[in-house]
C-alpha cells in the first residue's frame, strides 16, 4: 500500500505543478462600427393608414432587448400553436440536442481517460504443469495451481498540458454544438412564421383572384347581353372570354404554391403533409409596432452563428497547444499491488504480497519532422478558422443591414401599392358602372380591370412582405435566445 500511496502523491503533485503550453484563447474584439447601414435609419417606417394592422408605422428602437417569444407579437393563436408544435416535434431540433449530448460525453471521456488515474482490479487463476529440468532439477514434472489478485493504477502526467488543451478543444466543441442548437431553434421559429405568412398571403391572393374572376364573368355576361342587342361586337365578347380564361389560368400556379408551402409548414412542425393545419388570415395578423435594433457591438454576442464560429476558433487555438505539448517529454507512472499464492486460502497473507511501481519518460527525438509539421498545421487551421470567423461576422452585419433596409423600403412599397389599389378600385368601379350604361368603351373597361387585378395582388404581396421582414429582423438579431433555459454558460 505504501507504493500505491506514493504513486497517488506523485500524480497529485504533477497535476498541481504542471503547466500548459500553447496560446491562451482570447475572445475576438467586437467590430469597431457604430451602425449597420451607410445612411442613418429613419425613426419610423412609412405607413399605409387605410390598412389598420399591416399598414401602421414601425418604430426603430436602438439598444432594445429582444423577447425570446417574439412571434407572440403577431397576436396569432394559430402561429403560437404551430411554433409550440414545431419545437416539440421537430426532428432537426432532436438531432441538434443529440449532437450536443455527444459533445458533452466526449468531454467526459477525455476527463476519464486523460486527466484521472486508471484503476483496474485483476483476479486470475491457473493450473500449470512444467518440467523440473527447466529449473535444473532433473527429477520429473511438477503440477500446481497459481492464483493472483491485484489492483493496478496507471497515469500519464500532463506536465505540458496536452490532455488539458484537448479537453479545452472539446469544451469548445460543446459550445459549438450548443450554438448550433440555438441557431436551429431560431431558424425553425422564423421559418414557421414566414411560411405561415406566405400561406396566408397565397390564400388571400387566391381569394382575390376568385373575386376578380367573378367580376370578370359578370362583365362577360353584360358584354354578351350587349352583343345580342347589337351594342357590342363579337370581338368584345371574345376578348372578355380570353381575359376570364387568363385570370382562371393564374389560379393553378397559386394553388400549387399554396400546397407546397402547406407541405413545408407541416414538415417544419414535425408532421406529415397529409395532416390538417390551422387557417391563418393575413388581415388578422398584427404588425409589431416597435422594432428592436441591437447595438452593433452586441451583435457578435447575440448571433448564434457568430458564437458557433468563435467556438471553432477556440477549438483550433487549443489544438495548437496539443501539438506543441507533443514536442515535450511524456512521463507515465504505473503501479501494482496484490497477492499471489498456490491456493485461494493462502491469498491475502503477508508472505504472498506482491507489488511493483514504475515510471517511464519518453522524449521525442526524431519523427521525420512530423511533430513540427503537425504544429504548423494546427497554426494554419487556426488562421483558417480566424478568417472564417471574420467572414461570418461580415455576413451577419450584411444580413442585419439588408433586413433593416427591407423594412424601410417595403413599408414605402406597401403604402404605394395600397394607394394604387384604392385608385384602381375606384376607377374600375366607376368604369364598370359607366360601361353598363354605355358611357365607357370596352377597351377602357379592360384597362381599368387589368389595373385593379395587378394592384390588388401587389398589395397583398407587399402586406405579407412586411410581416416576413419583421420576422427576418428578429432572426438576424439573434432571436432573444439568451432568455432561454439553455443559456447555461455565458449569456450576453
Amino acid at each position: 500500500m505504501w507504493a500505491l500511496r506514493c504513486l497517488i502523491m506523485l500524480v497529485l503533485t504533477a497535476a498541481i505543478t504542471s503547466c500548459m503550453v500553447g496560446p491562451n484563447f482570447r475572445q475576438p474584439a467586437a467590430p469597431a462600427v457604430d451602425s449597420y447601414t451607410e445612411k442613418p435609419l429613419p425613426s419610423k417606417t412609412a405607413s399605409a393608414k387605410s390598412l389598420k394592422k399591416a399598414g401602421q408605422s414601425q418604430y426603430f428602437v436602438s439598444a432594445e432587448d429582444i423577447s425570446s417569444a417574439w412571434w407572440a407579437l403577431y397576436h396569432s393563436p394559430e402561429i403560437n400553436m404551430l411554433i409550440r408544435t414545431g419545437l416539440a416535434n421537430s426532428p432537426n431540433l432532436a438531432s441538434s440536442y443529440a449532437a450536443l449530448r455527444q459533445a458533452q460525453e466526449a468531454v467526459n471521456i477525455q476527463i476519464g481517460n486523460a486527466l484521472l488515474p486508471a484503476f483496474n482490479l485483476g483476479l486470475t487463476g491457473q493450473r500449470q504443469r512444467f518440467s523440473d529440468a527447466s529449473i535444473g532439477v532433473p527429477q520429473g514434472t511438477s503440477v500446481f495451481n497459481l492464483f493472483n489478485t491485484s489492483v493496478s493504477v496507471s497515469y500519464t502526467l500532463d506536465l505540458f498540458g496536452a490532455a488539458r488543451r484537448q479537453l479545452e478543444a472539446l469544451y469548445a466543441q460543446v459550445d459549438y454544438q450548443q450554438f448550433q442548437l440555438i441557431g436551429a431553434h431560431i431558424a425553425l421559429t422564423a421559418n414557421i412564421v414566414t411560411t405561415a405568412v406566405t400561406i396566408a398571403s397565397l390564400q388571400a391572393q387566391i381569394e382575390a383572384t376568385n373575386e376578380l374572376i367573378h367580376m370578370q364573368e359578370e362583365i362577360l355576361h353584360i358584354t354578351k347581353q350587349q352583343f345580342k342587342l347589337g351594342a357590342a361586337s363579337s370581338e368584345n365578347v371574345h376578348t372578355q372570354e380570353t381575359l376570364v380564361a387568363q385570370t382562371i389560368a393564374t389560379l393553378p400556379p397559386l394553388e400549387r404554391q399554396l400546397s407546397v408551402s402547406r407541405h413545408a409548414l407541416s414538415v417544419l412542425v414535425g408532421s406529415f403533409p397529409n395532416g390538417p393545419l390551422p387557417v391563418i388570415r393575413l388581415n388578422a395578423l398584427t404588425l409589431p409596432k416597435t422594432l428592436p435594433v441591437s447595438l452593433p457591438s452586441r451583435l457578435v454576442r447575440q448571433r448564434p452563428d457568430i458564437r458557433a464560429s468563435e467556438a471553432l476558433l477556440h477549438a483550433a487555438s487549443a489544438q495548437i497547444g496539443v501539438a506543441t505539448a507533443n514536442l515535450f517529454p511524456q512521463i507515465s507512472l504505473t503501479g501494482n499491488y496484490g497477492w499471489e499464492a498456490v491456493a485461494p486460502a493462502q491469498l491475502f497473507g503477508s508472505r504472498t504480497k506482491v507489488w511493483s511501481y514504475m515510471a517511464s519518460i519518453t522524449q521525442p527525438l526524431f519523427h521525420g519532422g512530423a511533430l513540427w509539421a503537425t504544429r504548423r498545421q494546427a497554426i494554419d487551421a487556426y488562421q483558417q478558422a480566424d478568417a472564417q470567423y471574420r467572414q461570418v461576422v461580415l455576413q451577419a452585419f450584411q444580413n442585419v443591414a439588408d433586413t433593416l433596409r427591407a423594412l424601410e423600403t417595403d413599408a414605402r412599397a406597401l403604402r404605394a401599392d395600397r394607394e394604387a389599389e384604392e385608385a384602381a378600385r375606384i376607377n374600375f368601379n366607376l368604369t364598370r358602372k359607366q360601361f353598363k350604361l354605355g358611357g365607357q368603351s370596352f377597351l377602357n373597361l379592360l384597362n381599368a380591370e387589368q389595373q385593379y387585378v395587378t394592384t390588388k395582388l401587389a398589395r397583398i404581396q407587399a402586406q405579407a412582405a412586411r410581416y416576413n421582414d419583421t420576422a427576418a429582423l428578429y432572426q438576424a438579431l439573434g432571436g432573444g435566445w439568451w432568455h432561454q433555459e439553455w443559456c447555461v454558460k455565458e449569456c450576453v
